[in-house]
């Protein structure tokens, strides 16, 4: 995967902080390190991580920012998942961006497994 990187545009005031805002479907999420997910072999969730995942990208994190929704039909559809939620998401299906040096993934809401409640 290619990791795009956004950079912060000047303004005459200073600078100003570039956000990230999905389109369509997409859901921006910040990935948990690995010592919030690994905790004692599991999560602040419940969730038992065993130590063969734990050297691996994290595929669960919380979502920063969404779309607006896909069109079908004629309709937009608006996605269920919301700010907020702490997700688990494929490993593969995701872009790397860059945010004020904070690695953030982009993907789309198809990719997201599961909402942790």
């Amino acid at each position: 995967m290619q990791k795009k990187t956004i950079k912060t545009p000047r303004q005459n005031s200073g600078q100003v902080k570039a956000q990230i805002r999905p389109c369509s479907d997409r859901v921006l999420v910040r990935p948990f390190t690995e010592d919030e997910i690994k905790g004692s072999k599991g999560n602040h969730y419940g969730i038992i991580i065993p130590d063969t995942v734990s050297k691996e990208k994290s595929a669960q994190g919380k979502v920063l920012a969404v779309g607006e929704g896909k069109w079908v039909d004629g309709k937009l559809v608006p996605i269920r998942i919301k700010v907020g939620d702490v997700v688990i998401f494929s490993k593969y299906g995701y872009d790397e961006v860059e945010q004020d040096d904070e690695e953030l993934y982009l993907l789309k809401e198809d990719n997201i497994l599961a909402v942790i409640k």
